[in-house]
């Protein structure tokens, strides 16, 4: 029976423990704290609090390590403890395992709003980004995976449905193309590539829906969807996280792998799978 380790049990990590769990992967989740831990207890898989830039010796041993954590919007010290320490430290403790970790399309700097793959540059020039890009090296320098997400939506989470239902949406002078991923789309690329690992080692695969989409037209969306006005113009309250860019993000290598997303658009993750978990 294959061995998983979920560096990150949340979000999407949790997504992805119980999945492994029920293709017949024997699975230990890691969360950031006893909390996150004791909240995961009567899962049918061990769920441990452990700092990824702080792990202590381990014995166990993987066949995959899954490092998913997110950083809760924490500043650039925290995306080096977590993300590039916290790489480097789980390579040190399961050098034999196939390394996958989750990074983000927002190293791609791109602003033309060009299409954009994996061959593309990834030269980053914010402080996240880079550091993010020094932990995608040391991971593919280990024979590891890379995973360039998109923006993560699903049930219970979405930047545009939740800014449109607070009130808090605005649409901006300059409308930027946005790539998204629906989370349980990102669970079902991982298990596909942990099954196909030998094959994947040292490569990285952009994973996002087939249909980018702007700000206005998510928002337009969602007015003639839900019968609610247009939201006003103006300037988004807070600055963007991780840059500007302004691209489209191709997922065409890891379809060709056979991957293929259950949501592959904003509209159909928002009917089947959102806007229910949302209570409409």
């Amino acid at each position: 029976m294959p061995r998983i380790l979920i560096a990150g049990c949340g979000y999407v990590g949790e997504a992805a423990a119980n999945l492994f769990h029920q293709r017949g992967w024997e699975v230990e989740g890691w969360t950031a704290s006893a909390e996150s831990a004791e909240k995961l207890a009567t899962r049918p898989y061990p769920v441990r609090a452990v700092d990824l830039g702080n792990i202590a010796p381990q014995r166990a041993a993987f066949d995959v390590v899954l490092q998913c954590a997110s950083s809760g919007g924490g500043d650039a010290a925290e995306y080096r403890r977590l993300y590039l320490e916290g790489a480097r430290n789980l390579i040190q403790f399961f050098p034999k395992a196939t390394f996958f970790f989750t990074s983000s399309t927002s190293v791609y700097p791109q602003t033309g709003g060009a299409m954009v793959d994996e061959c593309s540059p990834a030269e980053p020039t914010h402080e996240k980004g880079i550091i993010l890009r020094a932990a995608e090296d040391l991971v593919l320098a280990h024979g590891g995976v890379v995973l360039r997400l998109g923006g993560i939506y699903g049930p219970g989470r979405s930047f545009f449905l939740s800014n449109f239902l607070s009130g808090a949406a605005v649409i901006g002078p300059e409308d930027r193309i946005i790539n998204q991923v629906h989370r349980d789309d990102i669970v079902s690329a991982v298990l596909l590539l942990a099954e196909r690992r030998v094959e994947c080692q040292g490569e990285v695969f952009n994973l996002v829906d087939d249909q980018p989409i702007t700000a206005r037209e998510a928002y337009g969306w969602l007015s003639m969807r839900l019968k609610k006005p247009m939201p006003p113009p103006g300037i988004p309250a807070a600055p963007r996280k991780r840059g500007e860019s302004n691209k489209r993000v191709s997922n065409k290598k890891l379809r060709a792998l056979g991957w293929q997303p259950c949501y592959p658009s904003f509209s159909v993750a928002m009917v089947e799978s959102i806007l229910p978990s949302f209570g409409f």
